[in-house]
C-alpha cells in the first residue's frame, strides 16, 4: 500500500515532518488540531513538501532521514520540489 512522507510549515515558521497513508486526510487532521501534538498549537499549517513511497516501512525510513536534515537542507528539498512542478 502506498504511503506518503510530508512536511508542513507551521504558523511559527517551523517545519514538521511526518508520514501517512492518506495525505489529504492527515493534513486536514493537522488543520483541525487533531494531528500531532507538535502542530496543535502552531496552526494553521501549510503542506510544503510530500513524496509518495512504496509502503509504510519505506515511509518511516524516509521520514527519519528527513528529520536528520538541517533546516537549510529541508528548505532546499522544498525548493527543489517546487521548481520541478
Amino acid at each position: 500500500m502506498p504511503a506518503f512522507v510530508y512536511m508542513l510549515r507551521c504558523k511559527d515558521g517551523s517545519l514538521y515532518t511526518g508520514w501517512t497513508n492518506n495525505l489529504e486526510r492527515r493534513v486536514a487532521m493537522h488543520q483541525q488540531g487533531k494531528g500531532a501534538k507538535y502542530t496543535r498549537g502552531r496552526r494553521p499549517v501549510e503542506l510544503v513538501y510530500f513524496e509518495e513511497v512504496a509502503d509504510k516501512e519505506t515511509a518511516l525510513k524516509r521520514e527519519c532521514a528527513i528529520k536528520k536534515l538541517t533546516r537549510l537542507q529541508k528548505t532546499y528539498l522544498i525548493k527543489e520540489t517546487l521548481e520541478t512542478k
